[in-house]
């Protein structure tokens, strides 16, 4: 279970304070939930403040029930958190197999590792041995860090809008690794979008607007109300009601 007691976080820009997350207070404790709510209202802040990427200026954060504020990405990545990002990053010489094995902690055996890929739809035989670089696709690249993710087996998952910059067929793609995660995966699932078809696999939707949670409930509770066209709440470009 996942504690945000009054996180705040604010930037400074040219001598004036800059309010991002204001008073969040949120207890998460479902299999797998959504963030959403309109760009730039602090969704991927509020992600990478969990992930300990940015340490919020007041608040706490406990992780069933342990105090984590204060620990840094790798030390909350011990504790049992995994952050997948936007924009997977490519580690030019290093191989799928090594990367897999490295989320694991430690050597993987072959048939584990392929284990993984075919988990996320990817033939293993043609990806285990490939560098993990500019000759990779988006879309695979994004399959590969969920792999990374399943490899790791943390407590909470985090992904930070997974279908960004991917084309139609790999986000089809993405939704069936998602809803086999949904069925499958240990722990929590915590995915910033706003892309229906992921929305409508939540147990619980947290729509965050101008820094704060707006709304908070099961997908039958929230969504209808996106899906009408609340338009404060909604993101630019949302694709609710429309076939993915």
């Amino acid at each position: 279970m996942l504690e945000l007691r009054h996180i705040s976080y604010s930037v400074e820009e040219e001598g004036k304070v800059i309010p991002i997350l204001q008073d969040i207070n949120l207890t998460l404790d479902d299999h797998f939930i959504a963030f959403t709510g309109p760009n730039g209202g602090g969704k991927s802040t509020l992600a990478r403040v969990i992930a300990g990427i940015i340490k919020p200026n007041e608040g706490q954060i406990l992780l069933d029930g342990e105090d984590i504020t204060d620990l840094n990405i790798t030390q909350r990545a011990k504790a049992g958190i995994s952050f997948a990002f936007q924009q997977p990053v490519r580690f030019k010489g290093i191989t799928v197999k090594t990367l897999l094995d490295l989320a694991a902690g430690k050597p993987l055996s072959l048939k584990a590792a392929c284990a993984y890929l075919s988990e996320v739809g990817l033939c293993a035989a043609d990806y285990v041995n490939r560098e993990v670089n500019d000759s990779l696709s988006g879309g695979e690249l994004k399959r590969i860090e969920i792999a990374t993710v399943l490899a790791r087996g943390t407590k909470l998952s985090l992904f930070d809008e997974p279908e960004a910059g991917i084309d139609l067929w790999s986000f089809q793609n993405l939704i069936q690794v998602f809803e086999r995660m949904h069925q499958e995966i240990q722990g929590s699932i915590l995915i910033i979008s706003h892309q229906e078809r992921i929305l409508n696999i939540a147990d619980q939707i947290v729509v965050i607007a101008g820094g704060r949670v707006r709304q908070q409930g099961s997908k039958d509770e929230v969504l209808p109300a996106l899906l009408q066209g609340e338009a404060s709440l909604r993101p630019a470009g949302a694709c609710f009601g429309k076939k993915q």
